[in-house]
């Protein structure tokens, strides 16, 4: 046996000739006897399980693997495991070292939320691990990602549980730094159903269009799980005659007749205006809410 090497492989991304593959990389130890690599590509197909894709022998520090979209596609995670032998003497053999598996494909972060009725804003970054090929003379070098979002109990009824600031997005090449190769974000907020509709669960989907390439044509990232915490809200009245009662519960009768500004933010672009008009007749001067004006 060869003592232990620390090869230490590592996978990263690269275009070859315009088209996507993986680079294993490994130290070369300057040793004598002179040394040959066999790199075993394997993939994650279920948990816990490894498929053999591509072997090679090599004297070279490296090895590839083209991302075809067939023996590798995008969405899988990948390993490359290196083995040292003695050039001359093919007995003598280093222990095996295993890369960190590589994710290839579309990454969420985070990859799930859990945010609250409270108006705020939250960014989602979106971003791809591997680079962007494009086709010769085409300068529009992007993937375009239409974005979509999905109630999971579906049987409540109402407005949408989460907004997002975009409907599609553009991933545009970049060099490949820190396991991204081409970057996006958006914000995500929570919609406030001013109802008591407990936690709710949303999906945030992403779709890639319009694409020609059979890698991205045939690939659907994983969706985000968002979980929105239902907070209460206020309310306040004003019925019949008008008696009014006001978000903190205290209680008041306008019988006027008029245009009167009932409710407004202090916060925000929000209020709302009341008229009242003679609904009482002559026996009695009493006024009913007839219309009103909010934004």
């Amino acid at each position: 046996k060869l003592t232990s090497l620390a090869l230490q492989p590592v996978i990263s991304p690269e275009l070859v000739q315009g088209r996507v593959h993986l680079k294993c990389s490994y130290s070369h130890p300057s040793s004598k006897p002179p040394l040959r690599y066999m790199v075993v590509w394997s993939r994650l197909s279920t948990p816990g399980k490894k498929e053999q894709i591509q072997r090679d022998t090599t004297l070279q520090s490296f090895s590839y693997v083209e991302m075809n979209g067939v023996n590798v596609r995008l969405g899988d995670t990948v390993f490359c495991t290196v083995t040292a032998f003695a050039r001359d003497a093919p007995e003598q053999q280093s222990l095996p070292e295993e890369s960190r598996g590589f994710y290839a494909g579309i990454k969420f972060l985070p990859d799930s939320l859990q945010i609250a009725e409270d108006g705020k804003e939250h960014v989602l970054t979106i971003l791809s691990t591997v680079p962007i090929a494009c086709p010769e003379h085409d300068d529009s070098c992007k993937i375009t990602l239409k974005l979509s979002t999905e109630e999971l109990d579906s049987q409540l009824l109402g407005p949408p549980n989460i907004a997002l600031s975009a409907c599609q997005v553009d991933l545009l090449r970049a060099p490949c730094s820190e396991s991204s190769c081409a970057a996006a974000a958006l914000t995500v907020t929570a919609v406030t159903d001013f109802a008591q509709d407990g936690n709710r669960i949303s999906r945030i989907r992403a779709e890639p269009v319009g694409q020609r390439d059979l890698l991205w044509r045939a690939y659907t990232p994983k969706d985000v799980k968002v979980t929105v915490r239902d907070l209460p809200t206020g309310n306040c009245y004003s019925f019949t005659d008008p008696h009014i009662i006001t978000f903190d519960g205290w209680r008041y009768d306008n019988y006027k007749i008029g245009t009167f500004l009932l409710c407004q933010s202090t916060a925000r672009a929000f209020e709302v205006h009341v008229r009242q008009w003679d609904c009482g007749g002559l026996r009695s001067a009493t006024a009913c809410n007839c219309g009103l004006a909010a934004r």
